[in-house]
């Protein structure tokens, strides 16, 4: 019977260390959508501003045009680096989650042993089959 509370001392100990596990890492996941939030922003910030920009025709010779073009072009580099940018962290981001998950998984997967154990510990005192200490003080008093 000792052996039997041992080893769901051990892993009642191990769900704990997989919960810390399982918290870093939804921890992680949310730090990588937070990014991916804020880089789809600034994409579409981007894009808006490209598009503002090339529907002006506000310029009055030809460095001007010249100028907005340059602009404009910049603004375009600017939002396919972007783009880059977020489909990289949307990838981190989906990782994370994954890990997430799988952190849950192994932490449920150890609880559930960990409650196998302690409904086989409850069986074995019912049952009778190692007499619990308080039976055997009440024993050897007698």
């Amino acid at each position: 019977m000792k052996a039997e509370r041992v080893r769901l001392a051990r892993l009642q100990r191990l769900e704990r260390i997989r919960d810390v596990a399982r918290r870093t890492a939804l921890a992680e996941a949310g730090k990588a959508e937070g990014t991916l939030a804020q880089l789809e922003a600034l994409g579409h910030r981007t894009r808006s501003l490209v598009a503002e920009y090339a529907a002006r025709a506000d310029a009055t010779d030809a460095a001007a045009l010249q100028q907005q073009h340059t602009f404009i072009r910049g603004l375009e580099r600017i939002a396919t680096g972007n783009e880059r940018d977020v489909a990289r962290a949307r990838s981190i981001a989906d990782a994370r989650a994954a890990e997430a998950a799988e952190a849950e998984r192994r932490r449920a997967a150890v609880q559930d042993r960990a409650e196998e154990q302690a409904r086989r510990i409850a069986r074995l005192r019912q049952s009778g089959a190692v007499p619990s200490a308080s039976a055997r003080s009440r024993r050897t008093e007698s």
